[in-house]
């Protein structure tokens, strides 16, 4: 059994709470709104004892998250998004304290299998220049950051293979789920690879896993790692 923290007990926090119950796990710690002014030392107080971190609150509250897991020498899973422009930084703190961390622009298991598909579609797309790729990402009007983090992490993907600039586009409105999409448009026709999330399980079940592989692990990680020791590179 893993004795699990929750720091941010939104609607995410909740579900990872019952889902971790459900398999078996132990909830040890609930940090919420109340501890908002707590610094990092003593938020690392009310951590200890636990094996796990699991973080979903907001991208201000993650340096700080960060360094109270670290002080408490417990890994982490950072669930929250909107934090690229502190990653660098993120990275040499947890890397310097040999402390142990895995992030992910998405958890969701089936996003991730995702990101391969357009992985290899932007591979194979790249051998003809008359296909323009573009990515769309649409979210309901709650969600913050935009692009997602998940789109900018499919931007990267792309990149990798397709030269040229191309569109990431965002859409916030009422109460759409989570739907990305990567096109490649030709002259005649074209191939349109799309995700829709349903529901918030799939990115707490991820964000469980990767809870479960952290644990006696050192250094800086995406989920995507987790994914590729489970089904292989």
């Amino acid at each position: 059994m893993t004795k699990i923290a929750l720091i941010g007990y939104g609607a995410m926090g909740k579900l990872i709470h019952r889902l971790a119950e459900e398999k078996g796990h132990e909830i040890g710690v609930v940090i919420d709104d109340t501890d908002s002014g707590l610094s990092a030392a003593e938020l690392a107080e009310k951590l200890k004892g636990a094996d796990v971190v699991v973080d979903f609150t907001s991208a201000e509250a993650v340096r700080r998250n960060v360094e109270a897991c670290i002080a408490a020498g417990i890994p982490l899973v950072e669930g929250t998004t909107g934090w690229n422009d502190q990653r660098e930084e993120i990275e040499r703190l947890v890397r310097e304290s040999v402390g142990a961390m895995v992030f992910g622009a998405n958890f969701s298991i089936g996003v991730n299998l995702f990101y391969r598909i357009a992985d290899f579609a932007a591979e194979l797309f790249a051998k003809f220049p008359e296909y323009e790729a573009y990515i769309e990402e649409q979210h309901h009007s709650r969600k913050k950051d935009a692009p997602s983090g998940t789109a900018l992490k499919l931007k990267d993907i792309v990149a990798e293979h397709i030269a040229n600039d191309f569109s990431v586009s965002s859409t916030r409105a009422g109460n759409i789920p989570g739907t990305h999409r990567v096109g490649f448009d030709g002259p005649a026709d074209q191939v349109l690879f799309k995700h829709t999330a349903r529901s918030r399980e799939g990115f707490a079940f991820g964000a469980l896993m990767a809870a479960e592989w952290i644990i006696g692990k050192q250094g800086f990680f995406e989920f995507t790692d987790v994914m590729d020791e489970i089904v292989g590179k």
